[in-house]
């Protein structure tokens, strides 16, 4: 039986403000070639001039990446001539990678799975290549953007592995900051290396090119491991090749033959100096980095949030941000509750981010503290969230205006139980020989019947009275 081995290599644009060796500005623009400098164009003289802040982000995501640290490195050329390559060769980093030896965890279906990262190292990018029918154009705008390069070993066995990593990876690198990983505009691109073989011998590996999606990959993955097994299996051998993915074919096809590492002729860049990396800078940036998802995965469990609940968190980083900033244990998970069912709900129908609204940390704090008080029911808190996001009056006017239509007068409160209890004297019966799921049933007629607008604590008291 033929089992897969998959290798990934994930390319990350860094957020920086200008590119890693020329000061052009590090911007996404629609307008090809306007972000340019002589050096990224590779005229005559001009010399490269290294980007510090590209090699802090490197050393953030070798950090949280786990990865040793090479702490005297330096650059190495990459020859080879492709028309997206204006010097002809690529600056990048051959023998000294800024980190190495590191590893990532994800889950499978089979539990928690360590990820061996072999690498990262840093690069530059090339031009975008834009081919129409027999022609090619080049946008030099990406040229010499600041990138890193994430280098797996050998070690994912099928394509939901590979999208489970890739997923982790693009999460990690988001709550990092180094990087806004928009796959759609090519600031995170993924290749796999896919080979297929019956022994624990690799089989003859395959690069499948810049998949544009992390479902995507999967599909790609799973067409070239069948791809390969069908070669082998009528007698054929598999080729080392760099393909792509067709997405309106769901499948490779050849882009050119692989190269070998010596076809590259690497060799230390000679116009950039070596660089040092000190223990205190290393320490320095392992003081500022932020709390990652699995950390706060683990921090939220512990206070008894659910799991889809932290997966919604999760997803949007701004919305953890928020959270955090009006974090406390007691009020946790009422907090993150209604983060997802008010808050994120509203955002997703209304397209915004939560910068866009009007809510603030305090008003939100305090609204979460009037309902576990007991003083706010569902309707209620929903009700005033969404005038807080909209920013209709302040919360003092909101609760103000709720604490007047509420249905508050005691004995207005009984006249409503009975009536209800004089109408389903059934369900009386069912409570009264122990099937404590009717006082549920009474309390949403109750709310039902006040339009939400009286105090649940108070009203179930009372129930209580009346059924006893």
């Amino acid at each position: 039986m033929y089992k897969p081995t998959i290798g990934m290599e994930i390319h990350v644009e860094l957020k920086t403000a200008g590119k890693m060796f020329s000061p052009a500005p590090n911007e996404f623009s629609d307008k090809p070639n306007i972000n340019v400098s002589f050096i990224d164009v590779a005229l005559p003289g001009t010399l490269p001039k290294l980007n510090y802040q590209a090699v802090e982000l490197a050393l953030k995501a070798a950090l949280a990446f786990n990865c040793k640290i090479n702490q005297k490195m330096h650059f190495d050329r990459k020859s080879y001539f492709y028309l997206d390559l204006p010097k002809g060769y690529q600056i990048t980093q051959y023998t000294t990678p800024i980190g190495y030896d590191g590893y990532v965890m994800i889950e499978t279906d089979e539990g928690e799975k360590k990820i061996a990262i072999e690498r990262i190292h840093i690069e530059e990018d090339t031009c975008k290549s834009i081919h129409e029918e027999e022609k090619t154009y080049l946008d030099y705008n990406r040229a010499g953007i600041p990138l890193i390069e994430i280098v797996t070993k050998p070690v994912i066995k099928n394509a939901q592995e590979a999208m489970a990593y890739l997923t982790k990876v693009r999460e990690i690198l988001r709550y990092l900051d180094v990087s806004d990983v928009k796959m759609e505009e090519g600031s995170m691109r993924c290749e796999a290396n896919v080979s297929v073989s019956k022994t624990k011998k690799l089989g003859e590996k395959v690069e499948i090119k810049n998949v544009g999606s992390i479902s995507y990959v999967g599909v790609a993955i799973d067409y070239e491991i069948n791809r390969q097994i069908d070669i082998l299996t009528s007698g054929g051998i598999v080729k080392p090749q760099t393909r792509r993915y067709v997405e309106n074919k769901k499948a490779t096809e050849l882009l050119r033959e692989k190269e070998a590492q010596n076809d590259y002729r690497y060799f230390p860049e000679p116009d950039l100096a070596l660089i040092e990396i000190s223990d205190d800078k290393i320490a320095k940036i392992q003081n500022i980095m932020p709390q990652l998802p699995d950390q706060l995965r683990q921090k939220y469990r512990e206070v008894g949030i659910n799991e889809p609940t932290i997966k919604a968190l999760l997803s949007s980083k701004d919305l953890v941000l928020f959270f955090e900033e009006i974090y406390e244990e007691k009020t946790a998970l009422v907090a993150a509750k209604y983060l997802i069912s008010g808050v994120l709900k509203y955002l997703n129908k209304h397209n915004l981010c939560l910068s866009e609204t009007r809510l603030g940390a305090d008003d939100y704090k305090a609204l979460i503290n009037y309902k576990v008080a007991g003083e706010l029911n569902d309707q209620q808190v929903q009700e005033v969230l969404i005038a807080l996001l909209e920013g209709k009056g302040s919360l003092d006017e909101n609760i103000a205006q709720i604490k007047d239509s509420n249905v508050d007068d005691e004995a207005e409160i009984l006249e409503i139980i009975d009536e209800i209890l004089a109408v389903n004297q059934e369900q009386v019966a069912a409570y009264k020989k122990g099937n404590d799921r009717m006082l549920k049933y009474f309390m949403g007629q109750i709310m039902q019947k006040t339009k939400g607008k009286v105090n649940p604590q108070k009203a179930q008291k009372l129930l209580l009275s009346r059924l006893s």
